[in-house]
């Protein structure tokens, strides 16, 4: 098997699969070779040249999916929230997992040093406008809200740092002199106008002094990310089933809408009627955690295998799970099969059937479409082959070490 010498891993062939390559506008039947870790070519009928071929006939070939709101800082000391940012990713193809927060300006060091930089997948991270980040009571401490360490912080980290982040400040008790309606938010963009980054915002509507839309129309700024965009609380269909007007003019002002399942923020009663009537999240996240890793979440796949069933076609799911948030996070190199790229791939079976899906309220929505993954690479490594593609038959192996 012919090596690699830039790092170590085989060159490769992916022979006969079905490429969805959205930027790229690839949408077709081609091969993709790699070497040294990176594509070098997307082409029908590519020559082997002595690298190692994969048949994928029949499968669907993508770049590496991008998980954009995820919480893996799993050495966190306070919390049990995280994974293991290889828990259910690799799984999904996905090879980009961005961590939405959970570590501030206080403790993302640590988070950088004992995960990010030991993670043999891909880990960016927002930065959390609190110096402690996720989870408790000092979420709601203002003097905890520091604009610029937190700018600071993603200054000092920007190879890895795609964004700020602020979440349930203040989310149902009424507001007091200590605790201002629009504290968390203000703070957060303004880090993120010192910082240049954008800001993703997880939000709880539920007292008049802070209202959804004014959040939405005034507050966030062209390239901010609201996530949770399906939750239960969310302002999304009015009385007569129509999506409110305050969500597309939103969109018109440039404000970015992730859909973020999580344990409790993805509810079929709000995206299967915004879904057909135009409303479809810019991206698509699962939230994943140790809350939600064994339902409803799961997976990566589970959540995009939920949007494909509610109606968009196959391109646009991989769109919205690849270059779109690329785009978002500020990282134009990933999300593509683009020639010199690094070689991250999805290799994903359709099967077809009869399957249900389940959300946060505990309803189900039946669909007759499942992607399942069957090769995930991570710059060129395989790094997930549960059907053992390129290996040979045990017989063949018999009597070798």
């Amino acid at each position: 098997m012919p090596a690699s010498p830039e790092c170590g891993v085989p060159d490769l062939l992916l022979k006969g699969g079905h490429v969805i390559d959205p930027i790229n506008g690839i949408n077709g039947p081609a091969d993709v070779a790699i070497s040294g870790g990176r594509v070098l070519a997307v082409a029908p009928d590519l020559p082997s040249d002595g690298r190692t071929v994969l048949d994928v006939t029949g499968r669907y070939v993508t770049p590496g999916i991008i998980d954009m709101h995820a919480h893996v800082f799993h050495t966190h000391r306070r919390s049990s929230l995280s994974l293991e940012p290889r828990v259910n990713t690799f799984s999904s193809g996905v090879t980009t997992v961005v961590d939405a927060g959970t570590s501030g300006w206080r403790d993302f060091a640590d988070f950088r040093a004992e995960v990010i930089d030991q993670a043999k997948i891909r880990v960016l991270a927002y930065v959390n406008i609190v110096g402690s980040g996720m989870l408790g009571e000092w979420e709601h401490d203002v003097r905890e809200m520091r604009p610029k360490l937190a700018a600071a912080m993603a200054e000092e980290h920007g190879d890895v740092v795609v964004g700020i982040k602020t979440a349930h400040y203040w989310a149902k008790r009424p507001f007091d002199a200590d605790h201002a309606p629009w504290a968390a938010v203000d703070a957060a963009i303004e880090a993120g106008e010192l910082s240049g980054l954008p800001v993703m915002v997880d939000f709880f509507p539920w007292l008049p002094e802070r209202p959804y839309p004014e959040l939405i129309l005034k507050k966030m700024r062209p390239g901010d990310i609201h996530t949770h965009v399906f939750a239960q609380q969310f302002p999304i269909i009015d009385d007569q089933g129509k999506v409110h007007d305050h969500l597309f003019q939103a969109r018109e002002r440039g404000v970015i809408f992730d859909l973020g399942h999580g344990a409790a923020s993805f509810w079929f009663r709000n995206a299967v009627p915004a879904i057909q009537q135009g409303f479809v999240p810019d991206s698509i996240s699962t939230d994943l955690h140790t809350g939600n890793v064994n339902g409803p979440v799961i997976d990566m796949l589970t959540t995009m295998n939920k949007v494909l069933n509610m109606g968009l076609s196959l391109e646009d799911l991989i769109a919205r799970s690849t270059v779109a948030p690329a785009r978002e996070i500020g990282r134009p190199d990933l999300g593509t099969l683009n020639p010199g790229a690094e070689a991250d791939v999805a290799v994903l079976a359709m099967e077809e059937g009869d399957f249900s899906f389940v959300d946060c309220g505990k309803t189900r929505l039946n669909g007759r479409r499942r992607l399942r993954c069957v090769l995930t690479m991570r710059a060129g490594e395989i790094v997930y082959n549960p059907e053992g593609l390129g290996l040979p038959p045990w017989q063949d192996a018999a009597g070798t070490a």
